[in-house]
């Protein structure tokens, strides 16, 4: 039995999903909410009927964009899962597994903490009165995490004992930064941890989230050193592999996560065990940092990405790869990263007042790397998917 799926699909899925995460981003921050940490139905609630039209109109606009990227996100997990069941009978997935591109599974597990991010998003947002109950859904939500985090380092240990004990990595076959997908999927679920650490009123709750986050991000963090180390080796022997092009900006949505998470720990850690409100200095220099960061990868990445024709071979031309989907997250999170950046590092420090001329200048270039990469997803969706079926003609990804 032959197959031309590839777990990288579960990109499709994580894609849409980060793409309703950006899009609760606007409420999160341009809705008041004073008695919670994020906007919730009933602060939402009251702007639709008793705002201005223009601000009416904004809020619905937001969240049918959220309904819509979280239906598109829970439809690609469904068609993934069950083409995932049908792939794992097949040779190709026992080749996969005794290759470099076993990697590719941990885009499951990545994508399945974006799955509980999601989840959270839209039970606040569209059920009334549901944040009253939050300190006794946050102790769920570690349990989620941890299912999905133990899901991660099964798969991972696994491939990473294959590697140490059989020489079965192929040095070779490296050339591109893929493997640090295992980082991303660890510091998308830090990130879900350091949720409850930031929220959870309750301090063993708080405790809990706050040091798996802790210990995933430092698993990440080692991670990151040791295979773009590993990748620049073999990229600078045999150059950038063409259909692993989009790894190259696999580290912006990694530092997204790692930002966020940082936020989120600094923030349960000053509520819950100090007694005081974080200074907003931290979110403006480790923000910043990560920002100026992420700039610069993204141009890097582009020029690379431009020089080896990979717009003009996997978006614009004919070949399909399913690691194209690999664009969708490193826009997505550039954008949601901004968003942060605007309100808790330049707001908050008074560097520049919300609404101003200044602050939508400031927002300008997130708002539209987030709305060009929903141009993207949307073209890819034409070239990979007719309705819920893969085309028939396919690239296999070689190198991951």
């Amino acid at each position: 039995m032959k197959s031309n799926y590839n777990p990288l699909y579960f990109l499709a899925a994580l894609g849409n999903g980060g793409l309703a995460v950006s899009f609760f981003m606007y409420l999160m921050f341009m809705v008041p909410h004073p008695n919670t940490p994020m906007a919730t139905f009933n602060d939402i609630y009251p702007y639709i009927t008793g705002g201005s039209p223009f601000v009416s109109i904004s809020i619905v606009v937001a969240l049918l964009a959220i309904i819509y990227f979280a239906v598109k996100h829970f439809e690609k997990i469904i068609w993934n899962v069950k083409e995932f069941n049908k792939f794992k009978k097949t040779e190709a997935y026992q080749a996969l597994r005794s290759s470099n591109g076993e990697v590719s599974l941990m885009a499951i597990p990545l994508t399945f903490a974006m799955m509980i991010n999601v989840l959270f998003i839209l039970g606040a947002v569209f059920i009334p009165g549901l944040w009253n109950y939050v300190q006794l859904l946050l102790p769920f939500a570690l349990l989620g995490f941890m299912v999905v985090g133990y899901y991660a380092l099964n798969l991972f240990v696994r491939m990473m004992t294959r590697f140490m004990t059989t020489s079965s990595f192929k040095e070779e076959a490296n050339n591109h930064f893929s493997q640090l997908l295992s980082a991303f999927a660890f510091t998308m679920v830090a990130v879900g941890f350091a949720a409850p650490g930031a929220m959870s009123h309750n301090i063993i709750v708080s405790s809990v989230g706050i040091l798996f986050a802790i210990l995933f991000t430092l698993v990440s963090l080692v991670l990151i050193t040791v295979w773009i180390a590993l990748g620049l080796q073999s990229i600078f022997k045999s150059g950038f592999a063409l259909e692993a092009g989009p790894s190259i900006w696999m580290l912006i949505p990694i530092l997204t996560l790692i930002g966020i998470t940082g936020v989120r720990v600094t923030s349960g850690l000053a509520h819950n065990f100090l007694g005081i409100d974080p200074n907003p200095l931290i979110s403006f220099v480790g923000l910043g940092a990560i920002i100026t960061a992420q700039i610069v990868v993204g141009i890097l990445g582009y020029s690379v990405l431009t020089k080896i024709s990979y717009f003009n071979t996997f978006t614009k031309g004919s070949q399909n790869s399913a690691g194209s989907y690999g664009l969708i997250c490193p826009g997505v999170a550039f954008s949601v990263l901004g968003m942060f950046f605007i309100h808790w590092g330049l707001v908050q420090n008074g560097v520049v007042d919300k609404f101003s001329i200044a602050y939508f200048i400031f927002l300008a270039p997130f708002t539209i790397v987030q709305f060009k990469t929903i141009q993207v997803l949307s073209k890819l969706n034409k070239k990979h998917f007719n309705s819920t079926t893969v085309t028939a003609k396919q690239v296999q990804e070689r190198t991951i």
